[in-house]
């Protein structure tokens, strides 16, 4: 992918990541690592800094886009974990209002370069996965592409609390996480038990519906990796 974003025909130069933050986990505004920054001694910004990180595909998911054609999108909408933005920046084409948030401040420079490069508009913002209320919003539509499979059991609960807290009673989330059924399953895979008990009612969710995907990523092919895609809905 190297320096530039391709948009119909043109190059546009990205900004030079910043490696203040590729010393340790965490951040400088405080936050805790997470589990996964725990186990591979790195922060998220440093899969930004050293190249495409494996989820990053330089298009929107394929799932995403079949949701959003079929009209799973309404009203205001929270991309939670946006990476790059793809995703946010491909459901603003559909017109909608659409925030991306992300703890990788590269991250966020790489999708606000590809927004103005595209002429889509986007909003992006720092934000903490595990303290959504902070954003002080609420969004009808809320979407989380391959976030919830990187929480181990102690961080799901106030992950699906913080979910909850920013999105509207009658809102929808879509989650697409790596499964744990077929072969070459993606780091960290989840059963659907594992959803069923992270979304159970009185946490303040109730799951509509979980449908075997593919989840796409640098090294698994075009096929992808086995993952769920669920649709859930805020009581």
């Amino acid at each position: 992918m190297g320096g530039g974003v391709f948009a119909e025909g043109t190059v546009t130069t990205l900004p030079k990541p910043s490696r203040s933050h590729a010393g340790a986990p965490g951040d400088a505004d405080g936050r805790p690592p997470t589990s996964h920054e725990r186990k591979s001694g790195r922060p998220w910004e440093a899969s930004y800094l050293e190249g495409p990180a494996p989820w990053d595909i330089g298009r929107p998911q394929p799932a995403v886009v079949r949701v959003a054609a079929a009209g799973g999108f309404t009203g205001a909408v929270l991309d939670v974990g946006c990476g790059t933005g793809e995703n946010t920046l491909h459901l603003a084409t559909r017109g909608l209002t659409v925030l991306g948030v992300d703890v990788a401040p590269t991250a966020l420079a790489l999708a606000r370069a590809k927004a103005d490069a595209r002429g889509v508009r986007a909003e992006f913002a720092p934000a903490d996965a595990l303290r959504l209320q902070r954003l002080r919003r609420t969004f009808q539509t809320v979407l989380d592409c391959g976030l919830f499979h990187t929480f181990d059991d102690e961080e799901r609960g106030p992950y699906v609390s913080s979910l909850a807290s920013v999105t509207e009673h009658g809102g929808t989330l879509h989650l697409l996480c790596f499964s744990d059924e077929g072969p070459e399953t993606g780091p960290h895979p989840v059963s659907r038990e594992e959803l069923t008990a992270a979304f159970d009612p009185a946490t303040g969710w109730e799951i509509a519906s979980i449908e075997p995907e593919r989840l796409r990523t640098r090294f698994h092919g075009e096929e992808g990796a086995p993952a769920w895609l669920a649709t859930i809905k805020r009581r």
